[in-house]
């Protein structure tokens, strides 16, 4: 059992680690953009994902997170965190460390569309948790993406 475990444990951390590998190098690419998001969000996801799930969590989640990670690009987040920083949305204060793929409760958190010009899908929803902006999948309330 522990070998079949490992085999499987094993499947999960290679296909992640080669796209980690090519997503470091495509940050390196002058432009910047989507590609450090993904990066951020493949190791945000990483992050997570080992919290919820130990390595073979950690290896989901950082493959998940880097194609989530970037709806809203390196370029558009400075401009995205100062027009949620005017919106006053109250922070909700969470008793658990937020990562991408925490479930938000439902009552009790202000969630708000996320506007068009800053380049998220439509549909997703932004709100500020323990004072830090994340975007959320609207129909899981799923983070999937802390902006720094």
């Amino acid at each position: 059992m522990i070998k079949k475990l490992a085999f499987v444990a094993a499947l999960a951390i290679v296909p992640a680690a080669a796209i980690a590998q090519t997503q470091v190098q495509t940050q390196t690419q002058p432009s910047g953009g989507a590609a450090g998001g993904a990066v951020s969000g493949a190791t945000s996801g990483a992050i997570g994902g080992a919290v919820v799930g130990g390595p073979i969590g950690a290896a989901v989640g950082g493959v998940g997170g880097a194609v989530v990670g970037a709806i809203i690009g390196d370029a558009a987040t400075p401009k995205f965190r100062t027009y949620v920083v005017e919106q006053s949305v109250p922070s909700y204060t969470y008793a658990e460390p937020v990562a991408v793929g925490t479930v938000l409760p439902q009552q009790g958190v202000v969630y708000r569309d996320v506007p068009a010009e800053y380049g998220a899908p439509s549909g997703y929803s932004y709100t500020v948790v323990n004072d830090r902006t994340v975007l959320v999948e609207p129909r899981t309330r799923r983070v999937v993406q802390i902006i720094n």
